[in-house]
């Protein structure tokens, strides 16, 4: 692609023989031909300004008068020149010049040529050659697409046509009137013609610009330019130019406009930058040019504090430091980033990691911009080196760990890691076990139990246990092994790892089955006594109270409804006398119903559903917090019911996943009524939920009707199943009534 400076390839220009010169409307020398340089004794270079000719040179040119050239269009008469070149022991040339517009390349400068002719070597005119002269000159006046006058004193002594329309006037108003004809047309022109008189005199020149209103027209902007001609001690004589530069304002206008809407922009992207965490750093030839709020916040300084410093001033002493070395940059092309991590200082001497990319903003020689957008990552430096030595601290600890301990892929169950430890485990050196799947490495039967047990883990995403029993080998005897199964995985995703952790518990479960059955032996001997002696302590207890109350009828409700929790614990330790092991629910409910019913009088209908073939078993530790709390509801069945004669219903519904037990009295829970709301206590439902084991045990109190239901729902671990028939057996049914009837 060639410049405007650049050399045409026209063989023509250099076989003119008329002397020609080419230039731009910025006034860049483009070229000229032989002829040219031999009649005016100069070659300018391309690209020189026509500011730098002589002022002969310039005239000849026309550019002592640019506002003219600016108004010369394609195919308009061309602008006539004149000039006397003279330099010492030469005989000076008068010569003459055509201007000509040319149409502008696309994307370049209008182009202007000059066709030179020499005035010193042709013959005097006579007086038809001089009326043709001035008849051209007149026409080439005329022509002229700016409006020209000649001035004398306050005299406008001529004008063109061009001049009259563009301020304005009827043909032929001015020429030979007084320059107050203008001052009156308009008082911007006369406060512009008062002052262009008093730059003449001064200055010899004057030039401006001028806004011309004409009625029911658009409003014109002329560019005046007025030169003094003549003599400085004679009369004032000049020479006024009016050029349409309407619409190189409004390109103007358009331009300025669309400068502020740049600048705009740029502090709206300013605004946004400085919104945003990241830290963004603008370098220019000077050094740093702008730095958003982020980047004065991370380096502890206002803008004034960087401006103009090299961004190595925020760069630690390491000499390779990327804010020091910027070679890499010089490879960048407009819109390429590089990045980088490195540590930078602060202005209050902090020391931080910061992740950065630099962006090349402006590709243009010795106008390079770029960008650094930093993130201040120490924290998560620091966190990483945290991790790291915490990951060294945990392969030590596994590797040094008495378990067995092993990592396998997902899909093959392959062996990624082990340690040491897992020998035993595997029977084989763990370090040959690397990458096998398990059948490489196990017996089939073993391999089989193993592929089943990590698949059941991976598919169900959550731990396993189980014990392996090793039979006895050559190698050793019999081992059994503690193994859990761990699948790993990142939050919401598949596991695709399971970690194998195995302890040999041989020696401990010898030494565990050997204190249970020593454990066994004496619990038998020690609990049919201990529970005699419950019994009979409660039997004690009721004796008191019933005393109590009869010295005191004031307190007896309250001592009948203790008198019935005693009853309660009675029952329970009444049916472990001679049981074997845990109670039957079922037969734990039967006795506190029967309890209430005689401790009240009030008629208790027992049901039981579902339990043809299951037996829940309840756990001695639940035993009589179970059986307390079935006592205080049935008890308070009793208190809040409406109709004393009606029964309550207790009905007992059992299925593989637990019982739930429904009791129904006649009554009304009071509005709003929440079983929830109820905090627990010594007595009544708080109670009830003190004594229930919250992870397996749920009550809902509901009003149906006419009737209140609550609703025990009993689940395992608070309650075992058990199809198998008791051991010892257990006294089905029997009654202690330590209350008197």
């Amino acid at each position: 692609m060639t410049t405007a400076f650049d050399a045409h390839p026209d063989p023509w220009f250099n076989l003119v023989p008329s002397p020609l010169a080419e230039f731009d409307e910025q006034g860049h020398w483009l070229r000229h031909n032989p002829a040219f340089a031999q009649l005016t004794g100069h070659a300018p270079q391309a690209g020189m300004h026509l500011s730098l000719l002589p002022a002969p040179m310039q005239r000849l040119l026309g550019w002592d008068s640019p506002m003219a050239l600016l108004g010369l269009r394609p195919g308009d008469a061309p602008l006539p020149t004149r000039a006397t070149l003279s330099e010492p022991g030469i005989t000076a040339k008068a010569l003459k010049g055509l201007v000509h517009a040319q149409p502008a390349p696309d994307g370049q400068p209008r182009r202007l040529l000059c066709i030179v002719q020499d005035l010193s070597a042709a013959p005097a005119f006579s007086g038809n050659e001089s009326e043709a002269l001035l008849h051209e000159l007149t026409m080439i006046l005329e022509s002229s697409p700016a409006g020209i006058a000649y001035l004398k004193g306050e005299t406008l002594v001529r004008c063109n046509r061009r001049f009259e329309r563009m301020l304005g006037l009827l043909g032929n108003s001015l020429t030979g009137k007084s320059l107050d004809t203008l001052i009156n047309h308009d008082p911007r022109v006369k406060r512009m013609t008062v002052d262009s008189m008093s730059r003449l005199q001064t200055e010899g020149q004057f030039e401006s610009e001028l806004e011309i209103v004409v009625p029911g027209q658009a409003t014109m902007w002329y560019a005046l330019s007025v030169k003094r001609i003549g003599s400085e001690q004679g009369p004032l004589e000049a020479i006024a130019v009016l050029s349409d530069i309407t619409r190189i304002r409004s390109q103007k206008a358009r331009l300025e406009a669309m400068e502020r809407d740049l600048a705009l922009q740029a502090d709206r992207t300013r605004a946004i930058l400085d919104s945003v965490f990241v830290g963004i750093v603008t370098i220019d030839n000077h050094g740093i040019a702008w730095m958003n709020r982020s980047a004065r916040r991370m380096f502890g300084g206002d803008l004034a504090d960087f401006v103009g410093q090299p961004l190595s001033t925020v760069a630690t002493s390491d000499i390779d430091h990327p804010f020091r070395i910027t070679d890499y940059l010089d490879h960048l092309q407009e819109g390429q980033s590089h990045t980088f991590e490195c540590q930078v200082v602060g202005r209050d001497g902090r020391v931080f990691w910061v992740v950065g990319n630099a962006v090349v903003i402006d590709g243009k020689p010795h106008q390079r911009q770029i960008t650094y957008a930093l993130l201040d990552i120490d924290r998560r430096r620091q966190a990483e080196a945290r991790s790291a030595e915490a990951e060294a601290t945990l392969k030590r600890i596994i590797e040094m760990a008495p378990m067995a301990i092993s990592v396998h892929e997902a899909a093959t169950l392959k062996v990624l890691q082990t340690n040491q430890s897992a020998s035993s485990f595997m029977q084989r050196d763990a370090a040959t076990a690397l990458g096998l799947t398990l059948e490489e490495i196990y017996p089939e039967g073993r391999a089989r139990q193993l592929r089943a047990e990590m698949m059941a883990s991976l598919d169900g995403h959550q731990s396993l246990q189980r014990e392996h029993k090793i039979d006895a080998t050559k190698r050793g005897a019999a081992q059994i092994w503690d193994v859990n199964y761990l699948p790993l995985s990142i939050e919401g995703q598949a596991a695709d790892q399971l970690l194998v952790v195995a302890s040999d518990i041989t020696e401990q479960r010898a030494a565990e089955n050997a204190r249970l059955e020593a454990a066994i032996t004496q619990r038998e001997m020690l609990v049919r006594e201990v529970h005699h002696r419950i019994k009979n302590n409660l039997q004690g207890v009721a004796g008191l109270l019933q005393q109590i109350a009869a010295r005191k009828p004031e307190v007896a409700p309250a001592i009948a409804e203790v008198v019935g929790q005693v009853q309660a614990i009675a029952q329970v330790y009444g049916l472990q006398v001679g049981a074997g092991g845990p109670l039957r629910l079922a037969s734990v409910v039967s006795a506190i119903a029967n309890s209430v019913q005689k401790t009240f009088g009030h008629p208790i209908e027992q049901s039981e559903t579902g339990a043809e073939h299951l037996q829940w078993l309840l756990p001695e530790a639940e035993s009589i917090p179970i059986a307390l709390s079935l006592n205080e509801l049935l008890t308070n069945a009793h208190k809040h019911g409406q109709d004393a004669t009606s029964a309550i219903h207790c009905e007992m519904l059992s299925d593989e996943q637990g019982v739930t037990l429904h009791i129904r009295n006649r009554g009304r829970l009071p509005d709003g009524f929440d079983v929830n709301n109820i905090r627990g206590g010594v007595s009544g439902l708080g109670l009830v939920r003190a004594l229930l084991p919250r992870r397996s045990s749920s009550i809902r109190i509901l009003q149906e009707g006419e009737w209140v239901v609550t609703r025990l729902q009993l689940t395992p671990p608070g309650i075992s199943l058990s199809s198998a028939p008791q051991i010892l057996g257990e006294p089905n049914g029997q009654q202690y009534a330590l209350w008197p009837h």
